[in-house]
């Protein structure tokens, strides 16, 4: 009797239990995400949905609701109230990005360069105020800077340099700064500090070798070589103060005078849809504000890329 041998299984059976393979999996992969994507769509894609359809119309006492298009988007670009907002939170850009850049990438070289217990307190400290909830430390930063009870006016009128009020007209600008510098230049710091670790020690006993002081090795070698981690900051950074809210809205309860209630276009868009009713109007200006971050969003990965291609060439 012929002893009978299992034969391979050919092309066709191997492409079939490969489908059926990547099918489970499939399959698991969807249901793994599905809650997440319920969540992310009902509480994210189906409020931004509603709130542009709002914006689409405007509400008149005699019809109603009633469907302009675009031309809350033209009174939006055209109100001196949003555009005054625009050129806040630009100043704030200006002034906050470069400043909290350089503090974040200074303190991750500085701390790539150590090799002890010190280092790793420091940076724990230097991320401690991310941790801090932006409302918890909005509030901390009004007491230190209230003209009356606040330590800080109590020092500089001890160093003789007199009672400073920060939450004047003529210092509110920099107080707020300041406090938005103190929560983020330790997140930046992290974000750089781990593109660092990444980076392969053999470049480093390289240019050691061929004779690189630490100046050299940080600003021609480790700022190249995390050249995409620093442009990810950047435009953290500029989205994110385009978007200024919780800090000016909180520090306004101690300086109502100095801060008004647009004095950002989130915080306009806020007073209109909560003190004024004026949904249709504030969603506008809220997607107006969105379309302004996503052209310089885009318009600074370009550039980017664009140098980028050039400094490969």
């Amino acid at each position: 009797m012929p002893i009978q041998t299992r034969r391979p299984a050919g092309p066709v059976g191997s492409d079939r239990r490969r489908r059926t393979i990547a099918g489970t999996r499939s399959r698991w992969g969807y249901a793994f995400t599905t809650p997440f994507m319920i969540v992310f769509v009902g509480t994210l894609v189906v409020p931004l949905c509603y709130a542009f359809v709002l914006s689409l119309y405007s509400k008149t006492l005699v019809a109603g609701n009633l469907f302009t298009g675009f031309a809350n988007y033209v009174r939006a670009f055209t109100d001196p109230t949003f555009l005054r907002g625009l050129a806040t939170v630009g100043r704030f850009t200006i002034v906050m990005v470069p400043i909290q850049l350089i503090l974040g990438v200074v303190a991750a070289l500085i701390l790539d360069e150590l090799r002890n217990r010190f280092a790793a307190v420091a940076r724990v400290l230097i991320f401690l105020p991310y941790a801090v909830p932006a409302v918890v430390g909005a509030l901390m930063w009004s007491f230190l800077y209230s003209p009356d009870m606040g330590p800080l006016s109590s020092i500089a009128e001890s160093l003789g340099i007199g009672r400073v009020d920060f939450l004047s007209s003529s210092h509110v600008f920099q107080s707020l700064v300041n406090i938005v510098t103190w929560q983020w230049s330790g997140y930046y710091m992290v974000i750089v500090y781990s593109a660092l670790q990444g980076v392969d020690r053999s470049v480093y006993e390289a240019a050691t070798m061929d004779g690189a002081n630490s100046l050299q090795m940080a600003l021609r070698i480790k700022l190249p070589l995390i050249a995409s981690s620093t442009v990810m900051i950047i435009l953290f950074a500029v989205i994110g103060t385009l978007q200024f809210f919780t800090e000016p809205t909180v520090l306004r309860n101690a300086a109502m005078s100095v801060i008004p209630v647009d004095y950002t276009p989130n915080m306009y868009a806020n007073v209109l849809g909560f003190s004024y009713n004026q949904f249709n109007y504030a969603s506008t200006i809220a997607f107006s504000l969105g379309a302004v971050v996503a052209v310089i969003s885009f318009g600074f990965l370009a550039l980017s890329r664009r140098r980028s291609r050039r400094a490969a060439r």
